[in-house]
C-alpha cells in the first residue's frame, strides 16, 4: 500500500484539490468568455507561437495551482512539474524524486483559442514515476474527474457525482474511436481507414478524449507520434491515465507496456492506446499492431 508523505491525509488532500480545481475552472471560463466576446484572439495570447500557443489562461491557472499547493503544503517533500514552467526554465528537480506533481494548466490550448469546449486542466501526483492521484477538470462540462488508488468519480460544482459508464463494445471494428483534432497525421489517418471503425470522433485535449471513454461515448483512443516530430508529454497523460486505470480501463503503449514518466525530455512518443477495458486491452493492442505491420503504416521498432 502506497503511503502519502508524512502528515498528509488523503481525504483532506482531495478536498483541497477539489477547491483548487474549481477556482481554476472559474479562471478558464472567464478567459474563454473573453475569447468569445473579443474579435482579436491575440488579446489573450502570451506568445506568438501558433503551433505551441500560451495564453493568459494557461499562466493564471498555472499560478493558482502551484501557489495553492505550495501555500497549503509548504513543508511537504514533493516537487511540482508544470508544462508552463518547463517552457520558461529547465526542470532542475530530481526526476527520480518519489513524489512529483504533474500539471498541465490548459490541455487543448488550440481548442480553447478556437472557442470549442474541448479543453481541460490536468493535475496528477506521481509516486515513483507512476500516477497515484489524478484530476481532469473540464470547465465547459462542469466536470471534475478525480481518482486515487482504485477510487474514481466525477463531480459537478454543486457536489453531485457521476460514475464512469463504459461502453460494452469489445470488437475493434465496432468501436467508436476518438482522435485528435489539431494533431492528426497521414499515418494515423491510414490506420483509421484500414480498421474501418464504426465511428470516428474528432476532439481536442487528451483529458477530454479519455473522459469521453469514461462516459461511454467512445471506446478507444490512439495517439501516434511520428519519429523526430513533437510528442505528447508527461503532463498530457499522467492525470488521464490515473482516472482511466482506476475506472478499469487501460492506457499503455502499443506493446501493452505502462507509460514511463520522469524521463529527461518528458516525452511520451510512439503509439499510445487508451481503451475501455483492461481485460481486452492487450488483444486490442495486438490487433492494431498486426494491422500496422501488415500495411507498413508506421516504423515499428520490432
Amino acid at each position: 500500500m502506497i503511503e502519502l508523505p508524512s502528515g498528509i491525509d488523503i481525504k483532506n488532500l482531495v478536498n483541497d484539490l477539489r477547491s483548487f480545481s474549481w477556482e481554476a475552472s472559474e479562471t478558464l471560463l472567464y478567459y474563454a468568455q473573453i475569447l468569445k466576446d473579443s474579435k482579436n484572439k491575440n488579446d489573450i495570447l502570451e506568445n506568438g507561437n501558433i503551433n505551441d500557443p500560451v495564453t493568459l489562461a494557461d499562466l493564471k491557472v498555472n499560478e493558482i495551482i502551484i501557489s495553492k499547493i505550495n501555500e497549503k503544503y509548504r513543508n511537504v517533500n514533493w516537487k511540482i512539474l508544470s508544462e508552463e514552467n518547463v517552457k520558461k526554465i529547465p526542470f532542475e528537480s530530481d526526476l527520480n524524486h518519489d513524489w512529483v506533481w504533474v500539471l498541465d494548466p490548459l490541455d487543448g490550448t488550440k481548442d480553447f483559442i478556437q472557442g470549442t469546449s474541448n479543453y481541460a486542466m490536468h493535475l496528477a501526483l506521481n509516486y515513483k514515476n507512476k500516477p497515484f492521484i489524478g484530476l481532469v477538470l473540464i470547465p465547459e462540462k462542469d466536470e471534475l474527474w478525480i481518482a486515487y488508488g482504485e477510487e474514481v468519480w466525477c463531480e459537478r460544482r454543486n457536489g453531485s457525482k457521476l460514475k464512469p459508464s463504459f461502453s460494452k463494445t469489445k470488437d475493434l471494428k465496432d468501436m467508436t474511436l476518438v482522435t485528435s483534432k489539431n494533431h492528426r497525421n497521414e499515418n494515423l489517418k491510414n490506420l483509421i481507414k484500414k480498421i474501418e471503425f464504426k465511428e470516428v470522433i474528432i476532439m481536442g485535449s487528451i483529458g477530454c478524449k479519455v473522459t469521453s471513454i469514461l462516459r461511454g461515448e467512445c471506446d478507444l483512443y490512439i495517439c501516434m507520434s511520428l519519429p523526430n516530430k513533437s510528442s505528447p508529454k508527461d503532463w498530457d497523460f499522467a492525470a488521464p491515465e490515473a482516472i482511466l486505470k482506476s475506472s478499469g480501463g487501460a492506457l499503455t503503449n502499443l506493446y501493452n507496456q505502462e507509460l514511463t514518466y520522469g524521463k529527461s525530455n518528458f516525452e511520451q512518443g510512439g503509439i499510445i492506446v487508451a481503451s475501455n477495458d483492461i481485460s481486452h486491452h492487450e488483444n486490442l493492442c495486438l490487433e492494431i499492431k498486426d494491422i500496422i505491420t501488415k500495411y507498413d503504416l508506421y516504423p515499428l521498432p520490432f
